[in-house]
């Protein structure tokens, strides 16, 4: 007959000790549950139990400092840490302990279930997660959201690798501070950060600035230069705005992915790359693959670990943590502290946010330096939203026309891609990209009104609403 796997479970809420027992008692398990810290390294001491889960905060000894001591007399015993502190630090400091895995609260119970199925059947080795140097208390990252436990946990799974990340995200929502976490918390953070923007640097020149160059190998070229590579030597190289990358620097960064060494422009003598690789880009790569301007076989090198940023609109209930925070790091500069009323605190949470987490920030600064009030007012916010950015909800900068709208839109895309296109399929390239803006900002300036809009476009309203439902636009409230 064989035994069932028993499950020690340690948390000072009692509920949550009856919801976990319970479900996994469902499940087959045997389930042994207690209050104290103490009493779990007893059990853990005595050599009982097949797993661990064991909440941070107890009356008598956090459970991420009972992490080590477990796994130094039990090895292979696998911990699964709980917490409601859902900060990045507290999953950081988890898997820096040797956690197997970390659950926030509330988790979902079959999401439990699964981390506790898959502890179980793994195989264990002794030592397999070794803890790691302690990290200070800070906070690089802010939220609680569900989209961001999923950002904390992935992190705290590859902070300690030397896995390649790809951080995708629209301008402003932080892809730069997750960089930034996975070197400042990784193996190599007493090494460099280097970061270069693809963007900002001349096609002529991205070579020389990623791999360096020798003297006189090009005019101007008056003195030997490492470049980032040779800059980020046993640190992290952060390639911001990948997709802006030009396709002959392309190739040459994934020789350098294959090979593991580059050579500088005009030398000769093979230089071995040791710097972890993190890429980040707000465009959307699959579709530079399709149109030929992104090479797939380096999207793949690159894409090891993919990590998605979400817009601050589909996380708002973080608004208010960001917003408090922010007002709290501006009274520490010198600036004046501010408080927010609620009414001014609901502006804030609903409004879009086209520039994301940058946006709000700017804005808290802002007020907190201009603001002649102690608390500032929902009359203040809607001032400030109105007047002090440069978009409204649909993009349409303010006191733009339609049609200087959409050549904006034009331009970028033009600027975007270097000036010039190969010409096959240039129509259809242009229209994917240019057509859902069209869209949104001609029902904006009909006001959502989708006859007039269709007239406007020279489409039938059918079509209209079909390309709508397609293109995922939102509908104006009030618009027919």
């Amino acid at each position: 007959m064989t035994t069932a796997p028993i499950i020690l479970v340690a948390d000072d809420d009692a509920a949550i000790r009856t919801v976990i027992s319970q479900a996994l008692g469902r499940a087959g398990y045997e389930v042994r549950t207690t209050g104290m810290a103490s009493t779990l390294w007893k059990w853990v001491n005595d050599g009982e139990g097949d797993l661990v889960i064991t909440d941070v905060m107890m009356p008598d000894e956090n459970g991420l400092d009972l992490v080590p001591r477990i796994l130094k007399i039990r090895p292979t015993l696998r911990v699964i840490v709980i917490s409601a502190q859902s900060t990045l630090m507290t999953a950081v400091k988890a898997a820096e302990r040797g956690a197997f895995e970390y659950l926030p609260k509330p988790f979902d119970i079959n999401e439990l279930n699964a981390v506790v199925g898959r502890a179980l059947k793994e195989p264990k080795q002794s030592g397999d997660k070794k803890p790691g140097t302690r990290v200070e208390e800070q906070l690089p990252l802010i939220g609680r959201s569900p989209a961001m436990q999923d950002i904390y946990r992935t992190l705290a799974r590859v902070m300690g690798t030397d896995l390649t990340v790809m951080i995708t995200g629209e301008s402003g929502t932080g892809k730069e501070l997750v960089a930034r976490a996975l070197h400042d918390y990784g193996k190599r953070r007493n090494k460099p950060f280097v970061a270069v923007n693809m963007a900002a640097i001349p096609r002529e020149l991205i070579e020389s600035e990623l791999f360096g160059h020798e003297k006189g190998s090009f005019t101007g070229a008056t003195e030997r230069s490492p470049g980032r590579f040779g800059l980020a030597e046993g640190g992290t190289l952060f390639l911001d705005e990948i997709g802006d990358m030009p396709p002959e620097a392309q190739t040459r960064l994934l020789r350098v992915l294959q090979e593991g060494e580059y050579t500088r422009v005009g030398g000769r003598t093979p230089i071995r790359a040791d710097c972890r690789i993190i890429a980040a880009t707000h465009r959307d790569l699959g579709q530079l693959i399709r149109q030929g301007f992104f090479r797939e076989d380096l999207y793949y090198r690159l894409n090891v670990v993919p990590l998605r940023l979400p817009p601050l609109r589909e996380r708002r209930e973080d608004i208010q943590e960001l917003v408090h925070h922010f007002l709290a790091q501006a009274a520490d500069e010198g600036l004046p502290l501010k408080m927010i009323d609620p009414d001014a605190m609901q502006k804030l949470v609903e409004h879009r946010w086209q520039g994301n987490v940058r946006e709000l920030e700017n804005l808290v600064r802002r007020l907190a330096a201009l603001y002649s009030g102690e608390t500032i007012n929902a009359e203040a916010i809607e001032s400030e939203l109105s007047h002090g950015s440069p978009f409204n909800n649909n993009g349409i900068q303010a006191n733009e026309g339609l049609s200087a709208a959409v050549e904006r839109h034009l331009k970028d895309y033009f600027s975007a891609h270097g000036g010039s296109l190969p010409t096959p399929g240039l129509y259809d390239r242009i229209l994917r990209e240019v057509e859902r803006p069209l869209i949104e900002l001609s029902l904006e300036a009909t006001k959502g009104n989708q006859v007039k809009t269709a007239k406007l476009l020279g489409l039938n309203r059918n079509t209209l609403r079909k390309k709508i439902l397609t293109l995922n636009i939102p509908v104006i409230r009030g618009g027919k």
